[in-house]
């Protein structure tokens, strides 16, 4: 039943645009990244460049396009078994999940895969909701925009003009 709901949760995450980067202030996402995540992670590029974070960081993996991906995948990176056999159960990264990891990892884990003893390998919480919010948020504005919604973003600013 669980893996439903998260198959099902996974789903919605692919069909709706990101809440957390409405509500969420990208500018003060920023300086938390900058303050708490960039020790351990960065965002880089497809074609290789460091968009946010210190370069040749390996702690943690790489945050680029993070929102709408499956928890645990990121190619070349070591993951923990409780944060993989939550993507495997179909955990995909969209502003509810993450807001609530960014918070209590390890508690999160617990809870998704109803296992006391799942562990996660990130220690670190965000203060508080918000924070993690803008966090979300910030992610997001570096992410890849597909074509239609690019040339939606142009004509709404040229009507704008």
């Amino acid at each position: 039943m669980k893996k439903l709901t998260l198959t099902a949760l996974s789903a919605m995450a692919f069909s709706l645009t990101s809440l957390a980067a409405q509500a969420g202030d990208p500018e003060a996402g920023a300086s938390a990244f900058q303050s708490q995540c960039q020790n351990c992670h960065n965002v880089t590029n497809e074609a290789g460049d460091v968009l946010a974070g210190r370069p040749n960081v390996r702690t943690g993996p790489n945050l680029y396009a993070v929102l709408g991906r499956q928890a645990g995948i990121v190619e070349g990176f070591r993951y923990g078994a409780s944060l993989v056999s939550a993507g495997e159960a179909g955990l995909v990264w969209d502003d509810e999940p993450m807001t609530a990891y960014l918070q209590d990892p390890q508690g999160f884990l617990r809870e998704t895969l109803g296992d006391n003893r799942a562990r996660s390998q990130m220690s670190f919480r965000v203060r508080d909701e918000e924070t993690a919010v803008n966090i979300i948020a910030f992610l997001d504005s570096l992410a890849p925009r597909d074509e239609e919604e690019a040339n939606g973003d142009d004509e709404e600013e040229a009507a704008a003009d």
